[in-house]
């Protein structure tokens, strides 16, 4: 099979280290990488080089190389420049991905949609998280009844960002002005993604309305002051972004999701993956499965004592476990994300390959990303209720 010549846009941390991902599926070629940056154009080009032994042509313009040697492209620049950039892609017919990101307004989702309707070029949002092997054994269970009826999910990107965030002018990283100048859920698919999979989201579901409420912001401030901020410049600053944003979703077939951000507390990572039906729940953090035919469902959660039977379980259901996550080779799992990164891209390649449907499309990208104007909105306001919009336009009522 003929492998894609892939064009990378974007060379910070995380479209650099990438590079060894897509090496690593055999299913590629990188023949452009493109950044503004000089420095990060030469060493992605030099990593290149190393991987698979070719030159790859090097560019500071996106528009460059959207008209060279290229079938696809990768998108991992800024957030307020994806939607930008995967229209101009889709536009020149080349395959699309684009790295995860959040919407600064509405009408981003609308043009990425109307792109993808004019043209009918491949697209596909490359959430990570949704290859993750908890979150795709969840589905797998929930698909077989063994939750029974789901009626709540809970997700979280629950992760200590205040070097990063404060980072940003020394790094070169595109978080800080998003805290300085915006108060929402800012990151929310890696949450969101999964669970909307498992309620069919635009697939005879979709989100109705969404309620976001945030506490103070204290947190980067506070971090500024010490001596582990990595911007001396900043200290002192003011930022807009509460510590901890609440949002609660109700969905069409009345199930509930409750999403949380918590990027500027110290903290553990975790996305609190959690779903919850009416035969058992599913909890990341515990990698426990819970069925009440196999539990005692008056238990007191005791994780050092009483309910250790319950915990580090979800390998036991090895007949659920995706055949993906029972193939993956260690060597698979070190290219990124413990194997996430890894099997996204396989499933990216192998839906260009064939020219489908990709499967995290554009109407998936449009519903999540929306999540964070609409919280802006709904945080302005107090929490407001706020609706979401049909960016399927009734296609969701038939999958």
């Amino acid at each position: 099979m003929k492998k894609n010549r892939l064009g990378m846009i974007g060379l910070g941390c995380r479209g650099y280290t990438l590079l060894e991902t897509v090496a690593a599926t055999g299913d590629a070629e990188i023949t452009a990488v493109c950044d503004v940056y000089p420095d990060r154009v030469k060493r992605a080009a030099q990593r290149v080089r190393e991987l698979f032994g070719t030159e790859p042509a090097a560019y500071a313009d996106y528009r460059a190389l959207l008209r060279g040697n290229v079938d696809a492209v990768f998108i991992a620049t800024p957030w307020e420049e994806h939607v930008r950039m995967a229209a101009e892609s889709m536009l020149a017919g080349k395959i699309t991905a684009m790295e995860v990101c959040c919407a600064a307004e509405l009408a981003e989702c609308r043009k990425l949609v109307r792109t993808y309707e004019r043209t009918k070029t491949p697209f596909m949002f490359m959430e990570n998280c949704c290859y993750g092997k908890f979150e795709m054994l969840t589905q797998a269970l929930v698909r077989a009844g063994r939750l029974g009826t789901v009626v709540h999910c809970h997700g979280a990107y629950a992760h200590d960002l205040r070097d990063e965030i404060l980072g940003g002018r020394v790094n070169r990283h595109y978080r800080l002005e998003q805290y300085r100048k915006r108060n929402c859920e800012n990151y929310p698919t890696h949450e969101l993604g999964p669970i909307a999979k498992i309620l069919n989201i635009n697939r005879g579901n979709c989100m109705q309305t969404l309620v976001s409420v945030s506490s103070k912001a204290v947190g980067l401030e506070e971090f500024s002051r010490t001596d582990k901020n990595p911007d001396p410049l900043l200290c002192g600053a003011k930022f807009a972004q509460g510590d901890a944003v609440s949002t609660l979703i109700r969905c069409a077939n009345g199930e509930t999701i409750s999403l949380r951000l918590d990027t500027t507390l110290p903290r553990y990572y975790s996305r609190e993956f959690i779903v919850q039906g009416t035969k058992g729940l599913c909890n990341q953090e515990a990698n426990m499965v819970f069925l009440e035919d196999e539990a005692d469902v008056h238990e007191f959660f005791e994780p050092s004592r009483t309910v250790r039977k319950y915990l580090d379980n979800a390998d036991s259901y090895s007949d659920y476990i995706p055949q993906e996550w029972k193939d993956i080779t260690e060597a698979q799992k070190e290219a990124g994300h413990g194997g996430m990164d890894y099997l996204m891209f396989k499933d990216f390649f192998a839906a260009a390959a064939k020219g489908g449907a990709m499967p995290v499309d554009v109407y998936d990208a449009a519903a999540w990303m929306s999540v964070t104007a609409l919280s802006e909105r709904s945080v302005a306001l107090g929490g407001a209720p706020q609706s979401f919009p049909d960016f399927t336009r009734g296609k969701w009522l038939h999958p």
